[in-house]
């Protein structure tokens, strides 16, 4: 816009301006109406809503009680071999012993050579115990059908390998960089 454009437009606006002074006290009721608009109107609450409220407290915590203590009968359902009998119960332990034993030997494992080796192989018995944990489930709603036993013994066996595997790939590396330092300090 122009200059002369402006001009133009405050000189047809010139007596449309509102320039009259506010009536005495104008400020002071500005603001009760500003702090009417910020501070609602209480709601008056009947003595029949002040006697039910304690009780509706009372009764969503009841029912929070009631739920936690569905859900954690319904996870000590979930069966595992242990609950088969005593000898699968001698197996799981074996098994569980020895898995232990396993990731052990691999968490001690730290050379920056086979750390894709040991995330791979903690990937797949992560997987593993996922697949063993639909097995409970399985388990309990097959009513202990042989069938999900032997897999879940089966994941056991799994996973003991696949740690098994990794502690045997991790020496070969380890025994590779053995070689090509000594080769390395021969050539020097």
């Amino acid at each position: 816009m122009s200059k002369s454009n402006i001009d133009d437009i405050f000189r047809n606006l010139e007596d449309k301006f509102d320039v009259e002074t506010p009536d005495n006290g104008h400020e002071l009721r500005f603001l009760e109406k500003l702090n009417a608009q910020n501070n609602p109107p209480q709601k008056i609450i009947n003595s029949k809503t002040k006697f039910w409220k304690p009780f509706l407290g009372i009764a969503a915590s009841i029912t929070l009680l009631i739920s936690v203590f569905i859900v954690g009968q319904q996870e000590e359902d979930a069966l595992d071999l242990a609950s088969v009998s005593p000898k699968m119960a001698q197996t799981q332990d074996f098994f569980t012993t020895t898995i232990n034993d396993e990731l052990k030997k691999l968490q001690k494992e730290s050379a920056p050579e086979v750390q894709a080796l040991i995330q791979d192989a903690l990937k797949r018995i992560k997987y593993l115990e996922d697949n063993y944990q639909n097995l409970k489930i399985d388990l309990r709603e097959s009513g202990e059908d042989n069938r999900v036993i032997y897999a879940m013994i089966s994941n056991f066996q799994n996973r003991i390998d696949i740690l098994q595997n990794t502690l045997e790939q991790i020496n070969i590396v380890k025994q590779l960089k053995n070689s090509s330092n000594i080769i390395s300090e021969t050539n020097i």
